[in-house]
């Protein structure tokens, strides 16, 4: 099982990243979960044809009672991607990592790895923050890789740099590892230079490019993802590329 968590400064766009990669895996004929770990909850929103998934924090406050199948709280999207959304706490009321980490545990007594047995799972987790149940997909085993979705603004840069040193400080634990970078070009000056001069402080590989593409939001517009809107694209090809990448480093 291929286990990947998509890290990135808030707004960095990680969850367009990860749709579009859970997207590319479908259609590469495996079967994905994507399991967004952000309170505002709309990682899986663009493989859902625009319409939000309920999250669990919310399902467990409505109901005021564990679920007990997978299906209350998951919803099949594009390509039969299973989407999960964690949710946070009633606003200014808790810590939203707890939420996260109360999802996590619940799809454990759920036993969904083993009832749906997918080949890869994709986790979509803030990444301002690197702490409490932020850190859970990187500290509890969940996911063995870890992309780093950046631009070339400073604060982009220094919260990439921050989630770095994190997973560092779980290697001997043997936990996740940074796969590499993911460069969610945003168009601003010497853009690519900064980037790479990160990627080589740090040792890390810059493994995808994608550039701003008036193709994403288009379709997003639409509620879905560039792969399924058109899978041709060369925006889509890029998607494509970094999912065989991923793949093949399994292999």
């Amino acid at each position: 099982m291929l286990k990947i968590a998509v890290y990135g400064k808030g707004g960095i766009g990680k969850s367009t990243i990860t749709s579009n990669l859970a997207a590319a895996f479908a259609v590469l004929g495996k079967k994905v979960i994507q399991i967004g770990c952000d309170p505002k909850a709309d990682s899986t929103i663009n493989l859902l044809g625009g319409v939000p998934l309920k999250p669990v924090m919310n399902y467990m406050r409505e109901v005021d009672e564990e679920p007990e199948r997978i299906e209350d709280i998951a919803k099949r999207g594009f390509g039969d991607v299973l989407c999960i959304e964690t949710g946070g706490p009633t606003p200014g009321l808790g810590c939203a990592g707890r939420g996260i980490i109360a999802t996590f545990n619940l799809l454990e007594d759920l036993e969904l790895f083993e009832t749906c047995q997918p080949d890869v799972v994709l986790y979509d987790v803030l990444g301002d923050v690197v702490c409490g149940g932020f850190a859970a997909p990187i500290r509890e085993g969940y996911a063995e890789k870890v992309l780093i979705v950046t631009s070339g603004e400073k604060m982009a840069l220094y919260a990439a740099n921050n989630i770095n040193s994190a997973v560092k400080n779980f290697e001997d634990r043997s936990y996740a590892k940074v796969f590499g970078i993911v460069m969610n070009r945003r168009n601003v000056e010497n853009e690519e230079e900064k980037v790479r001069a990160f990627a080589d402080s740090v040792g890390l590989p810059i493994v995808g490019d994608i550039p701003r593409d008036h193709d994403i939001n288009r379709f997003e517009d639409m509620g879905k993802t560039v792969i399924e809107g058109n899978p041709d694209l060369p925006i889509s090809q890029r998607f494509f590329d970094l999912a065989r990448m991923l793949l093949a480093s399994e292999e």
